[in-house]
């Protein structure tokens, strides 16, 4: 599941796995991992909920920052996660396409949005002043420029985590996936 042994089992650790019961059927692998620290988690989830809030972030665009994020690192993971909420938020077609960077279904805005969400996961030295005024000619302002970018810098972090720390898909994550997110997610651990 993940390349750490679980720790012992506290109350404030079955708290997480029963929140993951709850809300997935399932305890999932990643959180075996965060076991080992679930007040962090849950600070880090915080803080994801609120500058997604300040920058006013719907669920399809927090879909879309995720999914452009997640298979610019070769994140399986959240690729297979998130690719299945954007499907909900849009169509399994159009959540393919995102996770394969084929943005064409996408607002301008959208376009912007996974553009730039790319550039800070793949390189964040090599974003320039013109990348941002693409942002601004998107129709984003400063405020939730940064809200974006700190957004998709938190996710980056959850992302490596899990990663380093050997994460693997859950099966009932991956079974829950439409085809089309499963077929093209071919990255990251299996």
């Amino acid at each position: 599941m993940t390349f750490l042994a679980e720790p012992p089992l506290t109350p404030r650790i079955q708290a997480l796995y029963d929140a993951d019961e709850a809300s997935n059927g399932y305890v999932m692998n990643l959180n075996r991992a965060w076991a080992h620290q679930p007040d962090t988690h849950d600070a880090l989830f915080d803080l994801m909920g609120a500058v997604a809030r300040e920058g006013g972030l719907s669920m399809r665009e927090r879909g879309i920052l995720v999914t452009a994020v997640a298979s610019t690192i070769g994140d399986s993971y959240c690729s297979i996660a998130w690719g299945t909420k954007l499907a909900r938020e849009s169509d399994p077609a159009f959540a393919a396409a995102a996770l394969t960077g084929d943005d064409a279904a996408m607002s301008a805005e959208e376009r912007a949005l996974a553009g730039w969400a790319r550039k800070v996961a793949s390189d964040p030295n090599g974003t320039t002043a013109a990348d941002v005024q693409a942002l601004r000619d998107a129709g984003l302002d400063d405020g939730r420029i940064f809200a974006v970018t700190t957004f998709v810098a938190l996710r980056l972090a959850f992302s490596t985590v899990n990663d380093a720390l050997g994460a693997v898909p859950d099966e009932e994550l991956r079974a829950a996936a439409p085809d089309p997110v499963r077929d093209v997610v071919t990255w990251g651990r299996r």
